[in-house]
């Protein structure tokens, strides 16, 4: 009998608990940094674990064209203003700190400092339990650039709070949108033969993207990193000019090295903010951490996280290149703000135009359609009920597609066009830039087109 009651109380104890579990909700974590490449990775792996995610961003309106936008609490504030700080920290369990203050060019060593020093004080104030930041690999005791020393030292500020950090550090991150490799990527398209300094002979660790992101998951479970700093490299030890070697043949380019002693920073920086999708401050930044080797000497992180399982920089190119798809790739330009947007991301020239039409949705949708249905050279490879993407026959130089979407916002109807052209090597970026001219006015024709085609119709279902 005793045994009975005994079992009875066990189970209803168990039953309670199980109801606790179910109404606790799951941990509220903040990402700063939201715009950037790292958070953009990170967040929807959160979601997918099952975390409520909150945002900190100096224009949340970056954040409107990402797929995971309406799943997320954005809240608009900068860590440069520490009064901003208060609102974002409420209720957060851990913070990620995924910032860099590079744009702002000459000064910004002394700002990421005040920065973290500002971030840890609101933490405290707030009851955050842990802080989790992404710094560079470099050796803080041999002569490094002023951008990896910075990034050491903002870890250091973080830790100087009495809450837990655990930090890592990172080099080369290959992954399509990681601006180490899109430097990577558009100067071996753009060059037969590659020009660098001597330094490209340095040695370097190359990370997959999504091995970082394992690394900062794995932070939130694993109580025996807490407070501690890993170094965090893939499987490869090699030098930055094998990496453009290596990734020119898994394009099927032919390439080859020609190092230039003595070249300026400011003239490399120069020739990578007019190339590839990074500007001039941070490409001068980060070619300036290139001139030390960027390798783990401390390898602490495979023990303590023996749950990531490292990807070789081969696979992880490969796998990046697959990404290099309108449907993969992050939709930054679309801030909420009208008007044409020619950018270079994630691997390709993207030109983006919206206009406000006077046709119902469901009009403007059937002229895209006809027109599509007009043009010989259109591959339609995906429709859903308010988009539409095609891809170009025959494209040598590269690939192109184009995506349309028609979207109804407060009984107002918008047509917006996305063109996407993967260059391939040298003739590819030629063909872009030397018919840049026509490609806008073919673009223009394209999409005047069919808004005269939705106003025909228009017309025809007003007539009698």
């Amino acid at each position: 009998m005793c045994l009975l009651i005994v079992t009875e109380l066990l189970y209803c104890e168990e039953r309670r608990k199980r109801k606790e579990r179910r109404s606790l909700k799951p941990p509220l974590i903040l990402v700063t940094g939201a715009t950037g490449y790292i958070a953009s990775r990170l967040i929807p792996r959160l979601l997918e674990t099952g975390y409520r995610v909150r945002c900190l961003a100096r224009n949340p309106l970056r954040l409107k064209g990402r797929r995971w936008f309406h799943a997320v609490e954005v809240v608009q504030g900068d860590v440069t203003t520490p009064s901003t700080l208060r609102a974002a920290f409420v209720g957060v369990n851990t913070a990620y700190y995924l910032i860099h203050n590079m744009t702002f060019g000459h000064g910004y060593t002394s700002l990421e400092l005040e920065s973290a020093h500002a971030f840890t004080v609101a933490a405290e104030e707030a009851g955050v339990e842990h802080i989790i930041y992404l710094g560079g690999l470099a050796d803080p005791e041999q002569h490094i650039a002023p951008h990896m020393r910075s990034r050491i030292e903002t870890g250091r500020a973080l830790r100087e709070g009495n809450i837990p950090v655990t930090e890592f550090r990172a080099g080369v991150i290959t992954g399509s949108g990681s601006i180490s490799f899109e430097m990577i990527r558009f100067m071996t398209e753009l060059f037969p033969i590659v020009p660098g300094p001597a330094w490209m002979k340095n040695k370097s660790q190359p990370i997959a993207i999504e091995n970082v992101i394992d690394y900062l998951l794995a932070a939130l479970t694993n109580p025996n990193g807490r407070g501690q700093v890993f170094e965090i490299g893939g499987p490869d030890l090699t030098t930055y000019g094998d990496l453009m070697l290596r990734y020119a043949r898994i394009r099927g380019l032919k390439r080859r090295l020609f190092l230039f002693p003595g070249i300026p920073v400011w003239f490399m920086a120069f020739g990578v903010g007019l190339m590839t999708p990074v500007p001039y401050p941070i490409a001068y930044a980060l070619i300036g951490g290139l001139s030390a080797d960027s390798v783990v000497k401390h390898s602490e992180a495979l023990q303590v996280f023996p749950e990531v399982q490292l990807t070789d920089f081969n696979t992880a190119t490969r796998d990046a290149l697959e990404k290099t798809h309108p449907d993969q790739i992050e939709r930054v330009w679309d801030d909420g703000r009208q008007g044409a947007k020619s950018i270079k991301h994630e691997g390709c020239f993207i030109y983006h135009r919206e206009i406000q039409m006077d046709a119902k949705s469901e009009q403007v949708f059937r002229a895209l359609q006809q027109a599509i249905d007009q043009q010989t050279d259109f591959i339609r490879v995906k429709q859903t009920n308010e988009q539409i993407v095609v891809c170009m026959k025959e494209q040598v130089a590269g690939e192109k597609w184009i995506e349309w979407r028609v979207v109804n916002t407060e009984n107002v109807t918008y047509l917006s066009q996305t063109v996407f052209f993967s260059p391939r090597g040298l003739p590819g970026f030629s063909y872009w830039y030397l018919l840049y001219p026509l490609h806008l006015f073919n673009f223009h024709l394209l999409l005047q087109g069919i808004s005269n085609a939705a106003n025909q119709l228009t017309t025809e279902s007003r007539s009698p």
